[in-house]
């Protein structure tokens, strides 16, 4: 056998050698199955006005596609056709969680469903505790509602559950928007401008629920009283009629429904009367059904009351319990789609799209429109709502250090309730076990990359030019000095949570006094009370920037300085909410 010489071997293992390196190249570029393509997210200008995203985590997320995913943990979801639900209707691509969707990478299977009826809506919730209490599902079932009528709803829930145990008990969790606008109540402008003319009209609405909040607050914040027994009719006072949906109830408006009710005068019924209909509260698309048939102004919407409204997402504790992980994940979807739709206007177009879809009504350039909101003019706004993302959810529940504004609404509104409607709501759930707030918690401390996007701030004016309410408390001081005497604690209390839920708004603080003594030393005393009443609220994590403080010692008595009662009426501190 010949050998093979060294220069010969070498070039055999330079031969081998390439022929090694050019197979690697052949196998590393065969053609092979690969998934579909996927568009990688890249840094994007926003371009919407509310835009919560900037600098480098103006990340654009690739749209979701229009396949069913079907895979997943189930839920079955009830949401009303209400726009602040928009970043929820992003993040699953639909009616049912589709692929490529946030809730898809979530490890979540949602089949959304439209439910304006709420009764309905808290009938479902308790069918599905009894069943996931009785093993017969393993699935999840949420409804979404509007904030202020938590208390009843979730009251009557946890009523006819209370039989199965505490860990099945009905809790609210979530929020991920709210309305700005668009939830607001409609009528003659003269209501508007002076809300004393109130005083025996009629509103109509859906009875305890959210829109009617709007009112109740409008008018205690203005010192009227409401009758809500819609039999009877008090001329001193704001009397409530109602409806079974919201749209029904502008359809009653629009045709000035009549009614026949006892008059009350000095606490006795007398003779029958005859009322229309004043006012209507209600949402789109019921707003924009009003103004283009019987029209009016808008008289207070949530523009202005711009905490009362966050939708809040209600299920089974044992439930949340069970999935906590899917559930944090749940709440970064929504956190990352609220991002999405706030910062990227092809974005919310596209949203909005699916609400068309998801609801069933109108097209997508009708809910992009009102959820944008339309100001008509000076005294009217249609729509109007907000999306949330993480460092928003945090704010609404106190997570992130400021006073849980949620608490307030909830406390505020349910006593509200309870007092209107004692036999229906004889007493709230207390907030603790109403709320739990873990979940959102675990996800605002571990991942403070979704705390990026900026939260939604409110512009306020230097001074109030627009006055929305009025209102004179009697705050008791230390003789002749601003020290606030501790039997003032819960008025205190009663001026924050009005505060707190009328965030959309300016308050103004103004001190009175009577004319005893010197009018300079007057002046002086009353602006340091408004000033110590401005500290207290300030102290309660209330932005200074918010508050003007201004004390008009004797220049503007209410009553005759003459009696101890015109000296009385005329000490007193005054509450004003404007613009």
């Amino acid at each position: 056998m010949a050998k093979i010489k060294p220069a010969g071997k070498i070039g055999i293992i330079i031969v081998l050698a390439a022929v090694a390196f050019f197979a690697a190249q052949w196998w590393m570029g065969r053609p092979k199955d690969v998934g579909e393509s996927q568009t990688v997210g890249k840094v994007t200008v926003p371009d919407a006005p509310e835009s919560s995203l900037t600098g480098t985590a103006a990340v654009k997320v690739p749209l979701p596609s229009k396949n069913p995913s079907g895979t997943g943990l189930k839920i079955v979801w009830n949401e009303m056709a209400w726009n602040s639900q928009t970043g929820l209707n992003f993040a699953n691509g639909g009616p049912e969680t589709t692929k490529g969707s946030l809730m898809e990478k979530a490890g979540l299977n949602i089949q959304i469903v439209r439910q304006d009826n709420c009764t309905q809506s808290c009938t479902d919730m308790i069918k599905y505790i009894q069943d996931y209490a009785g093993g017969k599902t393993k699935d999840g079932f949420f409804i979404t509602f509007m904030g202020s009528g938590i208390p009843a709803y979730l009251r009557g829930i946890a009523e006819a559950t209370k039989g199965l145990g505490p860990e099945y008990a009905p809790v609210a969790f979530l929020t991920f928007g709210k309305s700005y606008g668009e939830d607001q109540v409609i009528g003659a402008e003269r209501f508007k401008n002076n809300p004393q003319s109130m005083k025996g009209a009629v509103c109509h609405g859906v009875r305890m629920d959210g829109d009617i909040d709007l009112i109740l607050k409008y008018a205690g914040d203005n010192n009227v009283p409401v009758n809500g027994n819609e039999k009877l009719y008090y001329p001193d006072a704001l009397n409530l009629s109602y409806s079974s949906d919201f749209l029904v109830a502008v359809n009653e408006y629009n045709q000035n429904l009549k009614q026949t009710r006892k008059i009350v005068r000095d606490g006795k019924t007398g003779a029958d009367t005859t009322v229309g209909i004043d006012m209507v509260a209600t949402w789109t698309p019921g707003d924009v059904n009003a103004m283009q048939g019987r029209g009016g102004v808008t008289i207070i919407s949530t523009k202005k009351y711009a905490s009362v409204m966050p939708n809040i997402t209600i299920t089974c504790k044992k439930f949340l319990n069970d999935n906590r992980t899917a559930m944090e994940g749940l709440v970064m979807a929504l956190a990352q789609a609220g991002d999405q739709v706030r910062s990227f206007d092809d974005i919310k177009k596209y949203a909005c799209q699916l609400n068309a879809e998801i609801w069933n009504e109108k097209d997508g350039a009708y809910w992009y429109k009102y959820y944008n909101g339309v100001k008509q003019d000076a005294n009217t706004q249609l729509g109007g709502s907000m999306v949330f993302n993480l460092a928003d959810m945090a704010k609404m529940f106190g997570l992130n250090g400021t006073p849980d504004i949620y608490k307030e609404v909830y406390n505020t509104f349910g006593k509200l309730q309870s007092k209107l409607y004692p036999n229906d709501l004889p007493e709230i759930v207390e907030y603790s076990k109403a709320v739990d707030k873990s979940i959102m918690m675990s996800v605002v401390s571990n991942h403070p990359e979704l705390l990026e996007g900026k939260p939604l701030e409110v512009e306020y004016s230097d001074k109030i030019t627009d006055q929305v309410a009025s209102k004179d408390v009697h705050i008791n001081f230390e003789f002749g000095s601003a020290t606030i005497s501790a039997s003032s604690a819960q008025v205190l209390k009663e001026i924050y949570s009005s505060a707190v839920t009328a965030d959309g708004l300016k308050i103004g603080v103004y001190g009175h006094t009577d004319n005893v003594g010197n009018p300079e030393a007057n002046k002086n005393l009353s602006e340091r009370r408004a000033q110590a009443v401005k500290d207290f609220l300030v102290s309660r994590g209330i932005p200074a920037k918010r508050i003007e403080a201004q004390g008009f010692g004797e220049e503007q008595p209410l009553e005759d300085n003459t009696t101890e009662r015109g000296r009385a009426a005329n000490r007193r501190v005054q509450i004003v909410l404007g613009n």
